[in-house]
């Protein structure tokens, strides 16, 4: 189907936003099991926690590949191979008999994985009009937070008493996910773009655009941004752990204590669903400054670091029946949340410094297609995607040893705390790099803006390219009021 009216272009968009959310479900079944594959398999936590670290890594380098391949060619067929793969990894993770074959089965899952955001942040963003690109993208973005979660409570409600059941239903509905995508409206390149309307665009990624996508000075903070923010990001999967941790510190036995940690991890992540607030802010103060979105992200990731560190050390007081059913249990911990202070207060912290951090993913998506034409959005987005995947392999693996050697002067679950607390710190630099790219954003702009123009140009002679001229002057001036200096 490559053709279709507004039902089948929102069936797509259903499509789009499910298959987002479960290669995200995948990445996020581990980490509340490391304790449970760990014991299966005879080897501890750090190892399991290998497996997510190499996942990251490996998605994210082939998502490079991935990107490029659909810059390049039909965009379906690779989305479509690359979600097989990651189900099949991700089905063979559940019927492993030993820890050599699940990380194995991790690497298959992570180089499937690598195809999905790349190539779908592409074609998502030529579905999406530049005024609202914030608002939409922080949808999209959120499906994929969505998806985190729901790996994270998948992982511990079917996965506390068997973690094989989580991989196996999960493979299942990729299944399922990847048979409707086949029906998909394929979108064609530029769609969105004014400067493209009524014009057949098919322009496709050459190797020597590589030089001139670096040359835009905005993409380079852009993809760095995510190493460290990705740190932080990163140390963040370590929350069920933490919880885990508490509950047992408590008396918990260890599958409630998992349970209870699953939960918690969930509950306390809910203000990443305020990223909608992020990307309306960002497209309002980007209609008045080409810098808006920019400081948007730059101002929520500094401004949410002391509320994550005050999250990570106030006591909660964890009231659950020990042994219950989950939904006993999960019904407790909703109660915990009205009926003992600390919970709430802690819930009320979490998701305000959530809602602070997480207005920086739809204001990036959205500079990413503002900055490039649409034939290099997959593979820009993939090198930012290849600096965070490394950022947050760091932050995974290298936590790990902090909470080990934290572990002699600071008890559990105290030592989760303190290390969880300083590794937020290393969102400083992302705000900073988010501000240098408010500085260059307006240029780089303009200059994609009159290069769409330009080509548009070419494939409609009739149409007057000097008249948007003055759009791409005024963005200078506001990048850069004193060009002369």
């Amino acid at each position: 189907m490559n053709r279709g009216g507004t039902a089948h272009r929102v069936y797509s968009v259903a499509v789009f936003v499910i298959l987002a959310s479960l290669d995200n479900v995948a990445i996020g079944l581990v980490p509340p099991l490391y304790g449970s594959i760990g014991d299966t398999f005879g080897v501890g936590e750090g190892h399991i926690a290998l497996a997510t670290t190499v996942m990251f890594l490996i998605s994210a380098v082939a998502a490079i590949a991935w990107a490029y391949a659909g810059d390049r060619t039909d965009r379906k067929p690779v989305l479509i191979i690359g979600t097989a793969i990651w189900v099949a990894g991700t089905a063979w993770s559940g019927l492993s008999g030993g820890y050599p074959s699940f990380l194995a089965s991790q690497v298959v899952a992570a180089f499937g994985l690598g195809a999905v955001a790349s190539v779908s942040f592409a074609v998502v963003s030529d579905l999406i009009s530049p005024r609202r690109r914030g608002l939409v993208m922080s949808f999209w973005g959120l499906s994929q937070g969505v998806g985190t979660l729901a790996g994270t409570l998948v992982g511990g409600l079917l996965g506390h008493a068997d973690w094989r059941r989580p991989f196996l239903v999960t493979a299942a509905a990729g299944v399922v996910a990847t048979l409707a995508y086949v029906f998909t409206y394929n979108v064609p390149r530029g769609e969105s773009q004014p400067e493209l309307a009524g014009v057949d665009y098919d322009e496709r990624i050459r190797p020597r655009d590589l030089p001139v996508i670096f040359n835009r000075r905005t993409n380079i903070w852009l993809i760095l941004q995510g190493g460290t923010a990705q740190i932080a990001f990163g140390s963040l999967v370590w929350l069920p752990v933490l919880f885990r941790s508490r509950a047992e510190h408590q008396g918990y036995s260890s599958g409630t204590a998992v349970l209870v940690g699953s939960v918690f991890a969930t509950l306390f992540q809910l203000g990443g669903a305020l990223s909608i607030v992020g990307g309306l802010v960002g497209d309002r103060l980007q209609r008045r400054t080409p810098r808006g979105r920019a400081l948007v992200a730059a101002v929520g990731v500094l401004a949410a670091v002391p509320f994550y560190v005050v999250l990570f050390f106030v006591p909660m007081k964890i009231e659950v029946p020990d042994g219950g059913s989950s939904g006993q249990v999960i019904k407790a911990v909703l109660g915990d949340v009205f009926t003992e202070p600390t919970v709430g207060f802690c819930l009320a912290t979490a998701v305000f410094a959530l809602m602070l951090t997480s207005a920086n993913s739809p204001n990036w998506f959205a500079l990413l297609a503002d900055v490039n034409p649409p034939e290099h959005r997959g593979t820009v987005y993939s090198l930012g995607n290849l600096v965070n995947g490394f950022g947050r392999a760091g932050g995974n693996a290298v936590v790990a040893v902090v909470f080990r050697g934290l572990s002699g002067a600071f008890p559990p679950p105290l030592n989760y705390a303190v290390g969880l607390a300083g590794f937020q710190f290393f969102f400083v630099p992302t705000g900073i790099m988010y501000w240098l790219a408010s500085k260059t954003v307006a240029k780089d702009m303009a200059g994609t803006h009159a290069a769409l123009l330009a080509t548009a140009s070419d494939l409609r002679p009739d149409r007057d390219v000097r008249r948007d001229l003055p759009v791409d002057e005024r963005l200078t001036a506001e990048q850069d009021p004193h060009p002369g200096r």
